[in-house]
């Protein structure tokens, strides 16, 4: 993905602020959203105090809570806002082990918002479980949708000698992978911009996805998964990842599905994809209920549960 002179500034301010924080020992663990807003909802939690605050909590804060090297950073990056008095930043910065992410401010109203969330954690325990347990090496990864680079980057850290790509129709969404990359120090990861596995070619020894399953308003691209209840794209990247995969190649997709009487949907549909012998899968439940505030929006009546689910394809031949 070519960058023109401005956005590579503003990428490489996010790096130096990425670098700085890690040196300074930061550390925060991202939450779902509803936590977020209840946290932040406390009459103490109105303005920042610490550097947790304004780049976990997406709390206002007054400009000498941070160093003037701090908030120019910032700005050359384009994520310093006014508010009010105050001042804000566009962007979060989360752990997940030794990892620094950068990734979307809360709220992610935005339609260009990358997500890094509990899912997130998740979905790298489905990657890091598969990599220690696999026989299979791993020379042409792709992560699909990678969002802040999380998928990505635990594959090329894990397997130095692969080519690993990460796609996503979001252009910020790659900006912040490449970021995550650099300040990683991993070397192997390449991002292009792809709607799933259109804009590339070649088979995959291993491919992960972590879609959006939501069914959202605003069709937000990091949260909309399209379909009756969420499940369009996560059943779109099985059936591209099916043609894609080298032999003895596997998918590993973390996803959430809608469960409506008892009946999940997703699983039946996926077993009419993947049915005859050229696939080996599993799919399990990881988390029977997740963001069960999302049960209050339209179109989730009669909607009992939200599940988290890992489906592993493996293809034989």
């Amino acid at each position: 993905m070519l960058l023109d002179q401005d956005q590579r500034r503003a990428d490489e301010a996010l790096l130096q602020l990425g670098r700085r924080l890690r040196a300074d020992g930061y550390r925060f663990t991202c939450v779902t959203p509803a936590t977020q807003a209840r946290v932040n909802a406390r009459s103490e939690a109105h303005q920042a105090r610490t550097l947790r605050d304004v780049f976990g909590w997406s709390r206002p804060f007054e400009a000498s809570l941070l160093s003037a090297d701090e908030l120019e950073q910032l700005r050359i990056a384009g994520v310093l806002e006014p508010q009010g008095a105050l001042w804000r930043s566009r962007v979060r910065w989360s752990t997940l082990d030794d990892l620094l992410l950068v990734h979307s401010a809360w709220p992610t109203d935005s339609r260009d918002a990358v997500f890094f969330g509990p899912d997130s954690y998740r979905f790298a325990q489905v990657i890091q479980d598969h990599l220690q347990h696999s026989p299979q090496r791993v020379q042409h990864a792709v992560d699909i949708g990678c969002g802040s680079g999380v998928g990505a980057l635990l594959i090329a850290r894990a397997a130095q000698h692969a080519q690993v790509t990460a796609v996503d129709i979001n252009p910020v969404a790659l900006r912040h992978t490449a970021v995550n990359a650099a300040l990683a120090g991993v070397a192997n990861v390449s991002v292009e911009l792809s709607d799933l596995l259109g804009g590339i070619a070649g088979t995959f020894d291993l491919i992960v996805a972590n879609p959006p399953y939501m069914l959202d308003v605003g069709e937000r691209a990091y949260r909309h998964g399209g379909g009756a209840l969420g499940a369009e794209l996560s059943l779109r990247i099985v059936e591209q990842a099916r043609e894609r995969l080298s032999v003895g190649g596997t998918l590993l997709l973390y996803t959430g599905v809608a469960i409506v009487e008892g009946r999940d949907a997703l699983l039946e549909a996926v077993r009419l994809r993947l049915a005859g012998p050229a696939f080996g899968w599993s799919y399990r439940e990881l988390d029977p209920d997740v963001f069960g505030e999302q049960l209050l929006e339209p179109g989730y009546e009669q909607v009992e549960r939200i599940a988290a689910v890992a489906l592993t394809v493996t293809r034989r031949g």
